[in-house]
């Protein structure tokens, strides 16, 4: 990375954009878990970037209160509003209160499993099996990302829109967000003060690109809001939806601020689409990297599915017939419910280790309020960009070992056969600290009745000659998608 004068830095930003994440690998490797250069001068900014679990644990959790979404986040994520992931200070800490206490509840929690049980049985499983009797190719990608879609709508609003069907209907709502999310990334490549003067002239590609998807994400979302407000108007229901319960949430269980915020819709909002990003495009980038990661070590597939045949065997799904084949004693497809994917350890082993390769969010930003050392002995400076490459994390050899790159679940369970808690403490996927993602456990419970029913039911076949890498965006999706074709798994 060539530090020019003037400009910094950014000629090498510019030039690797495309692959920003195997960049942050490769300064990693060559210089080290952390590294400090100048931004351009017209930026007037240094850009610190770290891969060191001990740096990302200080940052993130042991002096929290030091660092902040960092400069300009806000600004940047304009379109989050004032939700979770773009709010700080007192605001962020009334809503992550009620936030915690909302998502720790039984009704919430049972409201995540019932909806990701009734999609993957209504939807994900008929449309696959409709794929493998076409004998057609499919983007395993897209259909992640409709099933995530549908499950984050259907638990946030109470209504599945259905856009994980056999005829793959357009979704506008959804593609608004992918390119607000890209038009937000590439904010983070040019100076603010060139992407800034952009904004104000719409003289950009992109900044114009955000306009128009701003204007139809909030059109949908009013439309989502309204009919919640008109339908609990009407007759008094039992909660049955994630913004059902945050509209019933006592006055005693808010702070003044929070409760002034919560009388009008732009709260809503702003919570809503903040869960909608976060479930959506996390939980199915996490899944489409699983399945290529598990397509390409067949050991692993072949251990998942013995975890799954011991649990199919306990409900009496599938039984010796006289030849000592397995037979399922059921022939639609089988869907595991939320309590028996709460016991899959190797399965849960293996989505930590895809995610430890394939962070859903691969770069985590900060910013300093005070001068600091970080453990490494790096110094920290107010104004300074602070970079955390997770995606680096999981490929340094001096973290994980000379086995780094190897997709290797077992790194995750213990000698006693249960999850190793000390490797667990190294998942950098849903942050650390305070801010670890509230949505963690929803996240889990979605990707493992998914994958646990697809696995059971079919065998997912990545076709050769692929172009797989991640693309450059706030999640780490694959830029080309991923074509498979699928196959009905009629005998283990």
């Amino acid at each position: 990375m060539v530090n020019w004068p003037i400009v910094g830095t950014l000629p090498s930003l510019i030039q690797n954009a495309h692959r920003v994440h195997d960049w942050t690998v490769d300064i990693s490797n060559s210089f080290g878990g952390t590294i400090v250069q100048r931004g351009p001068v017209f930026g007037r900014f240094e850009i610190l970037l770290t891969c060191d679990p001990r740096n990302a644990k200080y940052i993130l959790s042991n002096n929290f209160s030091n660092f902040h979404k960092g400069s300009g986040f806000e600004e940047a994520f304009d379109i989050l509003g004032e939700g979770l992931l773009s709010s700080d200070s007192h605001f962020w800490l009334a809503q992550r209160r009620i936030a915690r206490m909302t998502f720790n509840s039984k009704k919430v929690r049972n409201i995540i499993a019932n909806m990701g049980q009734e999609v993957v049985q209504d939807a994900l499983l008929p449309l696959l099996s409709h794929v493998a009797k076409q004998s057609s190719v499919v983007d395993l990608q897209d259909v992640f990302l409709r099933y995530t879609f549908d499950t984050s709508v259907g638990i946030i609003f109470g209504k599945n829109p259905n856009y994980l069907s056999t005829s793959f209907p357009l979704n506008e709502f959804a593609k608004a967000m992918d390119d607000a999310m890209e038009a937000v990334f590439y904010r983070h490549v040019v100076p603010r003060s060139w992407w800034k003067l952009c904004r104000c002239l719409m003289i950009s590609s992109n900044e114009r690109k955000l306009k128009k998807a701003w204007k139809t994400i909030d059109q949908h979302l009013t439309q989502y809001i309204t009919a919640k407000r008109e339908d609990m108007a009407k007759v008094i229901t039992e909660e049955s939806d994630l913004l059902q319960v945050y509209m019933g949430v006592k006055e005693g269980e808010k702070d003044e601020l929070l409760l002034s915020k919560m009388n009008g819709d732009k709260f809503f909002r702003d919570t809503a689409f903040t869960f909608l990003i976060a479930a959506r495009d996390t939980t199915a980038s996490a899944l489409s990297w699983f399945f290529w990661l598990v397509s390409k070590n067949p050991c692993v597939e072949a251990k998942i599915l013995e975890e799954l045949k011991l649990l199919a065997y306990s409900k009496n799904i599938i039984k010796n017939a006289e030849n000592d084949d397995l037979i399922r004693t059921k022939r639609s497809p089988w869907v595991f419910d939320a309590d028996d994917v709460t016991g899959m350890v190797y399965l849960h082993a293996a989505l930590c280790e895809s995610l430890r390769l394939y962070p859903s969010v691969p770069l985590t930003h900060k910013g300093a309020r005070e001068d600091d050392v970080l453990p490494d002995g790096t110094v920290v400076k107010p104004g300074m960009m602070i970079i955390i490459s997770s995606y680096a994390m999981g490929r340094m050899e001096w973290v994980w070992g000379k086995d780094c790159l190897e997709f290797k679940p077992e790194r995750w369970i213990d000698e006693d056969g249960k999850l190793n808690h000390e490797t667990l403490s190294k998942l950098m996927a849903f942050s650390l600290g305070p801010r670890i993602c509230i949505g963690k456990d929803m996240a889990f419970v979605l990707m493992k009745l998914a994958a646990s029913a697809m696995l059971l039911n079919f065998h997912v076949e990545v076709l050769e000659g692929q172009d797989i890498q991640p693309t450059p965006s706030v999640a780490l999706r694959m830029k080309n998608g991923l074509m498979v074709k699928i196959k009905e798994r009629v005998l283990f």
